[in-house]
């Protein structure tokens, strides 16, 4: 094998592989330089220079700005909150009816299999989602963010599909030793799904702190909004739009329009970012499980 990759030709195929991936990684690296860059940038250097990756005077106004509301902090609580909360349920839900959909002995299973099929093709609607909702006293509730998403058909099925694959008799050890159904789940299948948990885990993760659009909709009181609702609210008030300036401290100087949307980016990304590191070596294997069989 290696000296099949010696060869002038092996050589030349390494090299532009190597040429061709960090072109392609800097090509993704530099927006997410440009933001940071811009975000720390001063009115005069974004208004003279047009693209720049590191500016030539830091300045911390943006997120000086940013961080003078009073209830940012209480938002970050709401969203880490939310976030922590609904993965929690999406999970507990999604696993607890991916099993015994997996089992070939579950009457009924490709009834609703074909159920969960149908609701990745046809959806009520907002208008109908709402009115459900509020049927049910959800409205102004965090679990009006949490329960309509509460499985998601797709990354049901994937692990569907990975439980189906793990070995049968491994089960059937395990019921020869007396273990229940929720004995199976708990011990044998849970450990052994480690990858395809923490993958969706991660999924359902940045979902639910990605959400914006839902709280919009279904969270009237202020006390209640996630980071995203208030950072929208910021953008807004350095826009000179309709905001709740109730939220925001206003002696304090305005920094430019542009770095405030630039630190917003950063400040609603980097917290998501930082749990990838602890799921990385989970996520590339579990990412491709359950994904081959039907």
């Amino acid at each position: 094998m290696n000296k099949r990759f010696n060869t002038p030709g092996g050589r030349v195929f390494d090299a532009f592989n190597y040429v061709f991936l960090g072109l392609f990684g800097l090509v993704t690296v530099l927006p997410f330089l440009y933001i940071i860059g811009n975000s720390f940038a001063t009115e005069a250097e974004i208004t003279a220079r047009s693209f720049f990756l590191i500016p030539k005077e830091f300045s911390m106004s943006a997120y000086q700005y940013i961080f003078s509301s009073s209830t940012i902090f209480r938002s970050i609580g709401n969203s880490i909150f939310i976030t922590v909360a609904g993965t929690f349920v999406n999970l507990l839900f999604t696993l607890t009816m991916a099993y015994p959909l997996s089992r070939k002995d579950f009457w009924g299973r490709n009834v609703v299999m074909n159920l969960v099929i149908f609701s990745m093709l046809f959806g009520g609607g907002m208008i109908p989602t709402y009115l459900v909702i509020r049927g049910l006293g959800l409205l102004d509730s965090y679990w009006a963010l949490i329960l309509p998403g509460a499985i998601g058909a797709f990354n049901l099925i994937v692990v569907k599909n990975f439980f189906q694959e793990l070995p049968a008799g491994l089960e059937e050890a395990a019921r020869i030793d007396g273990c229940t159904d929720i004995g199976v789940l708990w011990r044998i299948v849970l450990p052994l799904s480690k990858p395809v948990i923490a993958t969706f885990a991660l999924f359902y993760a940045v979902g639910h702190w990605n959400n914006f659009f839902s709280a919009l909709l279904y969270l009237t009181d202020s006390a209640k909004w996630p980071l995203q609702i208030m950072l929208r609210q910021i953008v807004l008030l350095s826009q000179g739009t309709v905001g709740d300036m109730a939220n925001l401290d206003q002696n304090f100087v305005q920094p430019p329009e542009q770095a405030i949307k630039m630190a917003v980016i950063v400040v609603g990304t980097i917290p998501i970012l930082i749990v990838y590191p602890f799921l990385q070596k989970h996520f590339a294997k579990g990412v491709l499980l359950g994904s081959i069989k039907g």
